[in-house]
């Protein structure tokens, strides 16, 4: 290989890296949108369901997952863009899929929200290539008056999940079989 075709094989491979960061979010203001979806969710939380403050007080980490949509026809997906916060700092970013395969029809969005309660939990989660919500999370619903389900059972669970804002015609809304995956928004 000649020299000058060289610096044009370096030159054509730098240009692709930077087309393919480019085109990955890097630069392009993501991060700040999904920040303010963010913003919006947990201020909504709180506004709603005032209950959220205790948890988020005691929650040494919160994933917010802001818009989740899933839709399905026999077999079915959803997806998602959210942020972690430590003491309501963003840390990372990170997207949720899910497939299922079974009866349904239809689409819904929802939002929800993972307080990680233990360092142990935090760190296993942040450590993890791709992490799945198993066993060792409690689920904790709303309900009418506002108040969120987190009595004593679910204050020791390592993991809270809390799924709210649900619109659509899906029946329910799973966090089971839920794969998270840290991006560059």
């Amino acid at each position: 290989m000649t020299q000058f075709s060289r610096r044009t094989l370096l030159a054509m491979g730098g240009a692709g890296l930077g087309l393919a960061a480019c085109g990955n979010g890097i630069g392009g203001g993501g991060a700040a949108k999904l920040d303010a979806r963010v913003d919006a969710t947990r201020a909504y939380l709180l506004e709603r369901y005032p209950g959220t403050q205790d948890l988020m007080n005691k929650a040494v980490g919160v994933l917010y997952m802001p818009l989740v949509t899933e839709a399905g026809l026999g077999f079915g997906g959803s997806y998602g863009r959210g942020a972690l916060r430590i003491n309501n700092v963003t840390v990372d970013y990170y997207s949720v899929a899910s497939a299922s395969v079974g009866f349904q029809i239809g689409a819904q969005q929802y939002a929800h929200a993972l307080f990680f309660m233990t360092e142990p939990a935090l760190a296993d989660f942040r450590r993890a290539d791709g992490w799945e919500l198993g066993a060792d999370a409690r689920y904790a619903l709303p309900d009418r008056g506002g108040a969120i389900g987190a009595d004593t059972t679910t204050s020791l669970a390592p993991v809270i999940a809390l799924v709210f804002g649900q619109a659509g015609l899906i029946a329910g809304a799973t966090l089971a079989g839920s794969k998270y995956t840290r991006i560059i928004p």
